[in-house]
């Protein structure tokens, strides 16, 4: 049976690290990636519905898996919202396909950026990490021809740590390429 790298890497090489950095008793009380969300906000699809479309096959492109379209939950007439309007696009990546995603992200994505000098060390509080990416053609999936707007997304790594320490650790042994300095 097929198993990604990563995931190899995690059970052989991560799990007995961190349980000598953090003094874990067993093997269960290790932090571990939960799952990975790949969220694509489009404001503009109120005036161009087409960029739903758009979003949805360039996102499920990037991901491997069929994205979903996230409506709105209330009007605001300021921005011209209805209630149940598409709005963005979404979706979660769990098991080998979060591992297989996080390879494509950490050996080919990321390096790809311009000027790129690591990504922000700033967890959430609760051990989780979210990565704001300012445009979509960074990953190989994306024919650059075909892109009809630059849009970012954002990337969200759910690890069960309890802390952020334990979740940054987590993260950095993985591979993720953290910025050194602390800001």
């Amino acid at each position: 049976m097929y198993t990604p790298t990563l995931q190899k890497k995690y059970r052989e090489e991560i799990v007995p690290a961190l349980m000598k950095e953090f003094g874990y008793k067993t093997i269960m009380q290790v932090p571990r990636l939960e799952k990975i969300v790949i969220n694509q906000g489009i404001g503009q699809a109120i005036a161009d519905k087409k960029l739903i479309e758009v979003g949805t096959q360039e996102v499920t492109a990037i991901a491997g898996q069929k994205a979903v379209q996230t409506l709105s939950s209330k009007d605001i007439s300021n921005f011209k919202l209805r209630r149940n309007m598409p709005i963005g696009v979404m979706t979660t990546l769990r098991k080998e396909r979060m591992y297989e995603f996080l390879e494509r992200l950490i050996r080919v994505a990321l390096p790809r950026i311009r000027d790129f000098k690591g990504i922000s060390n700033k967890l959430d509080g609760r051990g989780n990490y979210t990565l704001g990416i300012t445009e979509q053609i960074i990953f190989p999936e994306i024919d650059i021809d075909k892109v009809v707007k630059i849009m970012g997304l954002q990337i969200t790594f759910v690890t069960t740590a309890k802390t952020d320490e334990e979740g940054f650790a987590l993260l950095r042994y993985y591979g993720l390429p953290f910025k050194t300095t602390k800001n």
